[in-house]
């Protein structure tokens, strides 16, 4: 996944001799901005991504973009996704019009939108029961909070109506980002994802549901593509409803994959990336992302989307698993698939740093450890590991070693 930032002041994209030239903008930090050139047919961008100020695009370069299957994708000052101009989308009427259909049937629609909240769910469940593995409390919290989830998710298959599978998932976020926010809120001063009059999270005042809005903006982007080339509508959900600024498909695609923008967020956040500049505050108590801070994000979010997953007889990255989902939806409502699982294939989430391994090595005896027939020098450093807050990774016979001693226990 090879996505280009454009940000600052005077972002220029124009074709000249058949190539595109784009010109970077400039800011405070960044007076020599980067040009690019770029031949058709060798393009290797995924997605250009502008976040800037000022500039203009020239409708060649938009016409040369789609012709090259790269989309464009422009996000506000906070994160929030203003457009993504794609490619030609794929022609496929009979897939339109059953997605129409399926949402004028209130019972179909219905079933559509549980199918997306019950894979949400399942997958912010295996989120927070990784965030388990590494921190004590939030396993207790967890503990304490499942009956009620468990509960309500019980519920998930008889309900008639889009309104209560909504209630469901907004009492399961509710305990979901309550247990999140324990991790970080004493640093980054984060409570959750809703908050103030409005009750959303739009409009960030910290950094962390900054970082959360921007991640899911470049989600947005993935799953707008996803649609576009398997020829749905993004302007029709079955879950979320229909606003003049927002396309409703796009949020519902959003909902099975949130976890990967999480766990991205979540990663960079235990890794310490971030630094005060690259926040800024607006005059209307507003925080937004520094350019420089979106290109860690990006790092963080390319990670995840690009991480491979087994799923049949293919090997996909996570970004074209979205592109799967969307090609599976379209062919259940031509009634060319009999199912629609929009979990599988699962994610697998592991954790080396977990709690139990961190103490395992800073209560292991110089002695026990040239007994398994490893050199002092790997302890002292792993011991030095398991101190620190940031997550780290094990590897060869050092895991090996430590996993069969687990076993063992």
């Amino acid at each position: 996944m090879n996505t280009l930032l454009l940000s600052g002041h005077g972002i220029s994209m124009n074709v000249d001799g058949g190539k595109l030239h784009i010109h970077d903008g400039h800011d405070f930090n960044r007076p020599n901005p980067e040009n690019y050139v770029f031949k058709p047919k060798f393009i290797d961008l995924d997605n250009i991504v502008v976040y800037g100020h000022s500039g203009n695009i020239s409708l060649d370069a938009i016409k040369w973009l789609s012709k090259q299957n790269v989309p464009l994708t422009v996000l506000n000052w906070d994160g929030r996704l203003l457009t993504s101009i794609m490619p030609l989308e794929y022609k496929s009427s009979n897939v339109r019009m059953a997605q129409y259909k399926a949402y004028e049937d209130t019972n179909q629609r219905v079933e559509l939108a549980k199918r997306f909240i019950d894979a949400k769910i399942q997958t912010s469940m295996m989120v927070l029961n990784w965030l388990a593995e590494r921190y004590p409390t939030v396993a207790q919290d967890l503990a304490n909070r499942m009956p009620t989830i468990d509960k309500n998710r019980s519920l998930l298959p008889s309900v008639k109506t889009v309104k209560e599978v909504m209630g469901i998932e907004g009492i399961i976020a509710h305990h979901y980002w309550a247990i999140v926010a324990k991790l970080f809120d004493k640093k980054f001063e984060f409570e959750g994802r809703v908050y103030g009059k409005t009750v959303r999270p739009m409009g960030a005042v910290d950094p962390i549901n900054a970082l959360f809005n921007y991640g899911y903006s470049l989600l947005a982007s993935q799953c707008w593509k996803a649609l576009n080339a398997n020829g749905l509508d993004p302007n029709v959900g079955f879950l979320h409803e229909q606003n003049p600024s927002k396309a409703p498909l796009v949020y519902d695609l959003q909902e099975p994959f949130r976890w990967l923008v999480d766990v991205a967020v979540i990663s960079a956040l235990e890794k310490n990336i971030f630094n005060k500049k690259d926040f800024v505050r607006t005059e209307n108590y507003n925080i937004r992302l520094r350019p420089e801070g979106v290109r860690k994000l990006m790092t963080e979010l390319v990670t995840q989307f690009t991480h491979r997953v087994r799923y049949g007889k293919l090997n996909l990255e996570w970004r074209n698993v979205i592109v799967e989902k969307a090609y599976e939806l379209g062919q259940f409502l031509i009634g060319k698939r009999k199912s629609l699982d929009l979990f599988s294939p699962s994610p697998t989430l592991e954790r080396q740093d977990s709690d139990v391994l961190r103490n395992r090595i800073l209560t292991m005896s110089y002695a026990q450890w040239k007994s398994m027939g490893m050199p002092k020098s790997n302890l002292h450093y792993l011991k030095a590991k398991a101190k620190d807050d940031k997550p780290f990774r094990l590897y060869g016979k050092v895991r090996e070693k430590l996993t069969v001693e687990r076993i063992n226990e």
